[in-house]
């Protein structure tokens, strides 16, 4: 591995700088011994790592690949799903977001029971098996249209009509949901809990500086770390398996990187119901108001990605969206990931639509240049399927079942007999 490390760090000019240059040098160098010991990292440590360069960064990578070895073997996984944007209406006003709509604005309101299931049925016959539901935070608080909408349906929140979009993909296309609605309390989960093989909320940071005046987060009440926080422990609570992780380069210090990482491993420790942990990057785009922001480089990526991988462990699964970080993805490999997210053959990524979902025969021909095998999951990874308890909904569980072979990884032969039992036992 750390031949092939160091050719592309060479090739990237990531190693025209040596440790000798560097003045942390020694820091660098006792917190690298302090990771080979396998004893747990200190905050010191990963800090200490978040400033590796030349040498001391070939080391850095090179041990957390080889942790994620251990605990993953030769295996890296992607999800096939559709991505539902469910609405785009959101109170906050985050500084770096193209998902959100003021009403008026194109593409405001919400999606149609019809359109959603356009989406889904489409979506299955291409092969996914997740409905990825994103949406904005708790509209109705916001604008008398989403209030107006959600009344003419016989619902009082955007949750519950989450809630019932989820319970008639699920019934109606067998695509296996999972919602990423934003802060939530423990009622509101267990409204969703049923009809999800796993939920998701991006901790983000736990940075409450980055909500002052002219922070990223000063306009957005949901995004301060306490109650998303309070989300990822209620859902710990429940037993769902969840899906989490940090935004880098918004402004944030990199002690406030590495504390949000340490809050994700408490609660993950504390539980066991943190599936997945997404290390995703900063893009500028020219509409947001911080179109001038300077983006994460490729090596802030890299030593982000490692330094999560020595925090969080082995048995992590670990991803990098690798539509924000194109053309490096063996890069990403070497810093120790497992998975590539979710990946649509159908719609766009509409977090960031200006960065197209990668082709999975290319990330396969990457995968496999490092000796590596790509393999489609669910969005509800093996472990949680065959060995942790509770972690499935009972009323998913002959769905997920059917989909599965023994090691809990979609069937690859059979694959329309089981979508096909599974439509005739629910009519």
């Amino acid at each position: 591995m750390s031949d092939s490390a160091g050719a592309a760090l060479a090739r990237l000019g990531l190693l025209d700088h040596g440790p000798e240059c560097d003045p942390s040098a020694m820091a660098i160098e006792s917190a690298l011994d302090e990771a080979s010991s396998g004893r747990p990292l200190t905050r010191e440590a990963a800090l200490a790592l978040m400033r590796a360069s030349g040498s001391h960064l070939l080391r850095l990578l090179c041990l957390a690949s080889a942790l994620r070895d251990t605990g993953k073997g030769r295996t890296i996984t992607f999800s096939k799903k559709v991505f539902i944007p469910l609405t785009r209406l959101c109170r906050d006003r985050c500084g770096y977001c193209t998902f959100r709509r003021d009403p008026g604005e194109t593409g405001d309101g919400f999606m149609t029971a019809e359109e959603v299931l356009s989406i889904a049925s489409a979506g299955a016959r291409l092969g996914c098996k997740e409905a990825l539901f994103s949406l904005g935070e708790k509209p109705e608080l916001a604008f008398p249209e989403a209030r107006r909408f959600l009344t003419e349906r016989g619902h009082r929140t955007t949750i519950e009509y989450l809630a019932r979009m989820c319970e008639l993909t699920l019934e109606e296309t067998g695509l296996l949901p999972h919602a990423n609605p934003g802060t939530m309390t423990i009622d509101e989960m267990a409204m969703l809990r049923d009809a999800n093989a796993s939920m998701g909320l991006m901790l983000e940071s736990v940075s409450a500086r980055l909500m002052r005046p002219g922070g990223p987060h000063y306009p957005a009440p949901d995004k301060h770390p306490l109650p998303r926080l309070e989300t990822i422990e209620g859902a710990g609570r429940l037993r769902i398996a969840f899906t989490t992780g940090i935004l880098i380069g918004i402004g944030e210090t990199l002690q406030e990187r590495i504390d949000s990482l340490f809050a994700i491993k408490a609660l993950s420790s504390a539980y066991g119901h943190v599936q997945e942990v997404i290390v995703q990057n900063f893009r500028a785009k020219p509409t947001i108001p911080m179109r001038g922001f300077p983006e994460p480089t490729l090596l802030d990526m890299l030593r982000t990605l490692a330094v999560a991988r020595l925090i969080l462990g082995a048995e992590m699964n670990l991803q990098a969206p690798p539509n924000l970080t194109p053309t490096v993805y063996s890069m990403l490999l070497l810093s120790g990931i497992n998975d590539w997210g979710g990946i649509s053959p159908l719609t766009e990524d509409f977090i960031n639509p200006e960065a197209p979902w990668p082709q999975i025969a290319a990330l396969q021909e990457e995968t496999a240049s490092l000796g590596y095998r790509l393999r489609e999951r669910l969005a509800i990874y093996p472990e949680y399927i065959f060995h942790r308890e509770g972690f499935i909904p009972p009323p998913l569980a002959p769905r997920i079942m059917s989909l599965v072979d023994d090691a809990g990884y979609p069937r690859e032969e059979g694959q329309h007999e089981a979508r096909a039992a599974f439509h005739s036992g629910s009519r």
